[in-house]
């Protein structure tokens, strides 16, 4: 864990588990959100926020942090490879947020999902949704659910690609938004 990373044991920390992005794959998503929504008025997700999520834990005891992050390890280190690509019809808005929806190619990120999950059901700090995993790119924020939703227009060429590593966040809640910091990241197929 990095020395950012540090905290108490009773300490409380916002976590999760996801997939960073490679550079090339944020710079495209990033230079496609700042023509998109230039004059939307919406919170654009900044670049150094863009992940897919594996696994949400919400607050956990900071003593907890070493356990997640070994499952996590594990899990990383046994992944398979790992590609994606928009989904078909990628943009979809739920009432807090915008998003790219990915296609799993190979079935690789789901597999790690699974992976990962599993490892921290058995941890106990974990309960997985009723719905289905959905690999996705969440884009941007809505204070309050849009009056109508937001039809993009500008291309996005962002063709296969395949995520740096998975990391360990934590998330703070801030006025202007939430501020994620990594505590860990594994180097995928170890």
């Amino acid at each position: 864990m990095t020395e950012a990373g540090t905290v108490e044991g009773h300490d409380r920390l916002r976590l999760f588990c996801g997939l960073r992005l490679p550079s090339e794959a944020l710079d495209i998503v990033s230079c496609w959100q700042s023509v998109e929504f230039a004059d939307a008025a919406v919170r654009v997700v900044p670049p150094a926020n863009l992940h897919v999520t594996l696994a949400f834990l919400g607050a956990r005891p900071a003593g907890e942090v070493p356990a997640i992050r070994d499952e996590l390890r594990a899990a990383a280190q046994g992944a398979g490879p790992v590609e994606f690509r928009l989904a078909d019809r990628p943009y979809r808005e739920t009432r807090g947020v915008g998003m790219l929806v990915l296609r799993d190619l190979d079935g690789g990120a789901g597999a790690l999902a699974g992976e990962i999950q599993t490892r921290l059901e058995r941890l106990g700090v974990f309960r997985r949704e009723p719905r289905d995993w959905l690999p996705h790119l969440t884009v941007i924020r809505f204070n309050r659910p849009p009056r109508h939703r937001f039809e993009c227009r500008a291309p996005l060429p962002l063709g296969r690609f395949s995520p740096s590593d998975a990391a360990l966040y934590t998330s703070a809640l801030r006025r202007t938004g939430a501020q994620y910091q990594v505590l860990e990241s594994v180097a995928l197929g170890g």
